[in-house]
């Protein structure tokens, strides 16, 4: 039986990327785990929520990207194992494969850093034909012209 690691942490990412995978390898005798890494609290949460409140916070996040994820699999997926991230991914991953025998493989499907769901704002067309940084180079020196005026 194949094996598969997943990280997850937002459901369109997830859905698309294993709508792809799925494609890829269609094999019903596939396991998968889909491990859910919530957001990181600021430890500075803990003024205001208890360790328990803080875990109970997880546990509904991880069920409400579960029941976004799972309904969009299709049927020949395999099995579908879920759980959620409660120790630093490398120590999760270590104890995850350590008792296999044949390799597992391991996907990060979490969103990257520093992206936003929203697209770049439109380029002014007054300044996209001029290459490179050009235009901020432009704004600035004309920033400066009008200090040394002054």
């Amino acid at each position: 039986m194949d094996k598969f690691i997943v990280f997850v942490d937002d459901a369109a990412t997830a859905q698309q990327a294993l709508a792809s995978l799925l494609a890829r390898q269609p094999s019903a005798r596939a396991h998968w785990l889909l491990v859910a890494c919530a957001p990181r609290m600021t430890h500075r949460i803990s003024k205001w929520a208890s360790h328990r409140s803080r875990e109970n916070w997880r546990d509904q996040w991880a069920d409400k990207l579960f029941a976004q994820i799972l309904p969009t699999l299709p049927a020949h997926a395999g099995i579908v194992t879920t759980m959620l991230a409660k120790a630093p991914l490398a120590e999760l991953t270590a104890q995850l494969q350590a008792g296999q025998s044949a390799p597992v493989q391991v996907i990060d499907l979490r969103r990257p850093r520093g992206l936003t769901a929203e697209p770049p704002a439109a380029v002014d067309p007054r300044w996209s034909g001029l290459p490179g940084n050009l235009g901020s180079l432009l704004t600035g020196v004309g920033l400066l012209s009008m200090l040394g005026f002054d």
